[in-house]
């Protein structure tokens, strides 16, 4: 097993990397939590293949346990979708001494993450991410949120879990595209601060190769984020650079209505666009932008910027939560593999910075 300790001001916690994991919750829980009540959240996809693993082990270890199952997807992350979850919290007569546990991806862990954070003002919850976007990402920091019609993220808080659960072995179970999807996020923690995991990803041959070295990547990962949210937990400076590739992947995500491109993929078409445009302004070192768009696409990633309003993805990013009050965005840019930096851009530039004339 592999344990990793966010050490911050106000709390600590372990984040559990361990294969076969997910059958042993139970027992790992019931020694630190003194009330037996556990409600689960997950989406119905995730919920069918591995509920009832977490549920038996819950249940052995004499808790008694409720679950609320979500659609799947984006699409999900709303108040609509949260106030049923609440309503279901109500019904189970579910108390600040309990505790909610988040079985899912990152849609599941951000709407859980929430609930926790405002049902009865606070109660405590548990991650156990099943996508490899969630374990090397979002389930890790306390960021949880919900989506708004103007915009993704743009209702939430900083509430971190009590601990965080990671059984590579859940990972089997992804299709093709959410592998890559999360692979994305990867490549990302490569791009930003750490180069050798990008010669791993280009020395493994096939998704297999991969799935047998995750643990070694996940907890890469892992680290990188621990030192930046340690650092910067509420994400006001060195933190931001987790969000490479994020401003415009976000707008994409929005303009197509969630549906077309996931986050990972919204993201890889950031991180080539920004790549791309800062080597081009001789910001980012030469060849950085090939080798990103060889990374991307041997993991089946889009590395263009499909066709969209741009002024409707401007007013989406103006938005954005690196934006500021001044009318400047924190754009987030490489100066090489594996070294990033934050770079201030004038709001009213962003179109011009961001969207190249695809046609030269």
């Amino acid at each position: 097993m592999n344990i990793i300790s966010i050490n911050l001001k106000e709390k600590c916690y372990k984040i559990y990397i361990e294969r076969g994991s997910l059958k042993c919750i139970g027992e790992k829980l019931k020694s630190v939590y003194k009330s037996r009540n556990v409600v689960v959240i997950t989406d119905c996809n995730v919920g069918k293949l591995y509920l009832n693993t977490l549920r038996e082990s819950l249940l052995s270890a004499g808790f008694k346990v409720n679950s609320i199952s979500i659609p799947p997807g984006e699409k999900s992350k709303t108040l609509d979708v949260l106030k049923g979850v609440y309503e279901n919290l109500c019904k189970f007569n579910t108390r600040r001494s309990d505790i909610i546990i988040s079985l899912g991806g990152g849609v599941v862990g951000d709407l859980a993450g929430f609930a926790a954070a405002t049902y009865l003002r606070g109660i405590r919850y548990i991650q156990v991410p099943t996508s490899i976007l969630a374990q090397v990402d979002s389930s890790i920091g306390g960021k949880v949120a919900v989506d708004l019609p103007w915009g993704k993220n743009l209702v939430g808080s900083f509430y971190h879990p009590d601990a965080v659960f990671i059984d590579p072995e859940v990972l089997v179970s992804l299709n093709d595209r959410f592998f890559s999807d999360g692979m994305s996020e990867v490549i990302k923690y490569g791009f930003i601060r750490d180069k050798s995991i990008l010669e791993t990803l280009a020395s493994l041959p096939s998704k297999n190769d991969v799935l047998n070295n995750i643990e070694d990547i996940i907890c890469k990962c892992c680290n990188i984020k621990k030192q930046l949210v340690e650092m910067d937990e509420r994400d006001l400076g060195d933190r931001m650079m987790l969000n490479f590739g994020h401003t415009l992947g976000h707008a994409v995500e929005k303009y197509y209505n969630y549906v077309k491109y996931s986050h990972g993929e919204a993201v890889a078409i950031g991180m080539a666009a920004i790549t791309r445009r800062t080597e081009e302004m001789g910001i980012t070192k030469s060849g950085t932008y090939d080798y990103m768009k060889y990374i991307l696409e041997k993991y089946v990633l889009p590395t263009c910027i499909p066709d969209l309003n741009r002024e409707a993805a401007v007013d989406s990013i103006a938005l954005d939560k690196k934006s500021s009050s001044n009318g400047t965005l924190n754009l987030i840019v490489l100066e090489e593999v594996g070294k990033a930096r934050i770079m201030k851009v004038k709001i009213p530039q962003v179109q011009e910075f961001l969207f190249l004339d695809e046609t030269k």
